[in-house]
């Protein structure tokens, strides 16, 4: 049995993901979602980032290019979660996924945090997220963790964005 346990401050740093086109991946990540191009890597790869880090998302071609997408049913990532400080951050991603009449594939709140997911240009699962104060976390009598599956209220996330 292992007894070994990470150190708690231990964060996933990055994701780096196989596409088939570098710039319809860049139309979805960049332009819809915001994050900025920190470095390209010729014509194969490129690395984007939030607030100015080295990057936190690499897209390459370098063994995918035009390729067909993989079957929904084989092992491999399911999604990559992407976690807004603010919740009106979240909001305000949303907003932009919806005028740009991008699909989302579902909503939900868990308990711990409000969820949207959708899928990238490739069917590479994408989860935008946003946590509740560590405080307001659910938890059964006995203190435990109960996460659920409950509907996201989508317009009550939108309306702060009318609020201020």
């Amino acid at each position: 049995m292992n007894t070994y346990t990470v150190p708690g401050a231990t964060r996933i740093g990055h994701v780096h993901l196989k596409v088939t086109d570098i710039e319809r991946s860049l139309a979805f990540y960049q332009e819809i979602l915001g994050f900025e191009i920190t470095q390209r890597y010729g014509e194969g790869a490129v690395f984007l980032s939030a607030g100015g880090y080295h990057h936190h998302i690499g897209l390459n071609t370098w063994q995918s290019k035009g390729a067909e997408r993989g079957p929904v049913r084989a092992p491999g990532l399911y999604h990559v979660a992407i976690l807004y400080a603010e919740r009106k951050e979240l909001a305000d991603a949303v907003k932009r996924l919806l005028d740009n009449e991008y699909p989302l594939s579902g909503a939900a709140d868990h308990g711990v945090s409000e969820a949207i997911y959708l899928d990238d240009p490739d069917g590479n699962g994408v989860e935008l997220y946003w946590d509740r104060p560590k405080e307001d976390w659910p938890l059964d009598p006995e203190g435990n963790l109960q996460m659920v599956t409950e509907p996201l209220h989508i317009q009550g996330l939108l309306a702060l964005l009318k609020e201020n």
